[in-house]
């Protein structure tokens, strides 16, 4: 019998697939949700005792198939939609494998997050609805990683569902113009798991997991394209480092102190071997980019070892692609280490009027600490850490403050 922990990674996995197959066939996103959860909650209930089933998918598909069809036969027009249901559910349709049984299609899932992430929901509608269809977390889980209320999440998540409702589910046409933003979503799912931007946690490591999973999910279905294995290699190469990135109370550790000997190697050969294999393919996209200057931080045996040079001529060609102001605020450190810190100041203040945020100033404290102008330098960690709402970054800045007090 399999362990309840094995039980709920299986249920997990599987529910976003369920999820497509009755949307697939019904329709009716939120009643199809609705009946996948009761049956997640059923399989919790029953499996740890009875066992876990041979189909587990078909099992849970049949359930939720099972409570889907009894909650339309309470609506209008029930007749019509048994009779649909009927002809659209095939006769012992999931059982233990019988002849000409269909298994729910591989795609449902990349259909599902096309579905989460359409055009006319905002980015953190997206997230939302991606973390609860595809993800599988609750509406509470979701409102605690973003640190919001668990009724305004709720609304949030209600409004992008009416508004993808009577959506055809499936791959839209020229979904390739959609990709970007199922990638662009689970890179945001990532960052905010990685890097937390408020709350007394510097990471959330259960984020930053399932957007790893989701991205390996997409990269399974779409193993020919550059840019999914880019950024899937970006998200392992980065959280490689994550067992270093803080103490033992918390507190953030940069990357330049970290001890290297904790940075996860197997991780760290993936993602290495992904971007590698993405860029002798063609031309590279912002995603293969920002994994392969992940790679060199990484495959560097120590900060002196690292090749800035390499580093700069990456986000030289980023830039061009994405002059979007992290990735000028990156390249900047890059000119410093390169150039000297006078160098990267005169570039950060060349972008001075389009980079704002906690971060800028950080950055400028730390090149300016480096330059020799200590009361400059807390200057300016003093005014990043007054900026974030992250505490272990608020309380590392006003430790680098602090040591530059006279």
């Amino acid at each position: 019998m399999r362990s309840t922990p094995e039980i709920e990674d299986l249920l997990r996995r599987d529910a976003p697939q369920v999820l497509g197959a009755l949307v697939r066939r019904y329709g009716h996103f939120d009643a199809a949700e609705d009946a996948v959860q009761e049956a997640l909650l059923a399989a919790a209930g029953q499996w740890p005792s009875a066992g876990v089933p041979g189909n587990p998918r078909g099992w849970l598909i049949r359930v939720a198939s099972r409570r889907l069809t009894d909650a339309l036969r309470g609506e209008e027009a029930r007749r019509q939609r048994e009779e649909r249901a009927a002809a659209l559910t095939p006769r012992d349709a999931f059982t233990a494998s019988p002849p000409g049984e269909r298994a729910p299609r591989e795609d449902d899932t990349l259909s599902l997050l096309f579905l989460c992430c359409h055009p006319d929901l905002t980015p953190p509608a997206q997230i939302a609805l991606t973390l609860r269809a595809v993800g599988g977390l609750t509406t509470a889980e979701i409102a605690r990683a973003y640190l919001v209320p668990e009724a305004t999440m709720a609304q949030r998540i209600s409004r992008a569902k009416q508004k993808v409702r009577g959506v055809r589910f499936g791959r839209p046409e020229r979904w390739e113009e959609r990709l970007p933003s199922v990638l662009q979503t689970l890179y945001l799912i990532f960052n905010e798991g990685y890097t937390a931007t408020s709350g007394a946690a510097l990471q959330r490591r259960d984020l930053a997991g399932e957007a790893v999973r989701l991205t390996r999910t997409v990269h399974r279905l779409l193993p020919d394209d550059c840019e999914v294995a880019g950024l899937l290699a970006l998200m392992l190469l980065t959280d490689a480092r994550r067992d270093a990135r803080s103490g033992p109370h918390g507190e953030l550790i940069p990357l330049d102190e970290q001890d290297r000997g904790r940075w996860d190697k197997a991780a760290i050969e993936e993602g290495v071997a992904l971007v590698t294999g993405a860029l002798s393919r063609g031309r590279p996209g912002p995603y293969q980019l920002r994994a392969a200057i992940a790679a060199v931080h990484d495959e560097a045996p120590s900060p002196e070892a690292t090749d800035w040079a390499e580093i700069l001529g990456l986000y030289d060609v980023l830039v061009r692609l994405v002059p979007g102001p992290v990735e000028r605020l990156n390249r900047a450190v890059a000119v410093a280490m390169v150039h000297g810190p006078h160098a990267g100041l005169t570039e950060l203040e060349a972008s001075a009027g389009e980079l704002k945020g906690h971060r800028v100033d950080a950055v400028r404290g730390h090149l300016l600490e480096r330059a020799g102008d200590p009361q400059a330098a807390r200057a300016a960690y003093e005014s990043a850490a007054a900026q974030t709402l992250s505490l272990p970054e608020q309380r590392y800045l006003m430790a680098r403050a602090a040591r530059l007090r006279d």
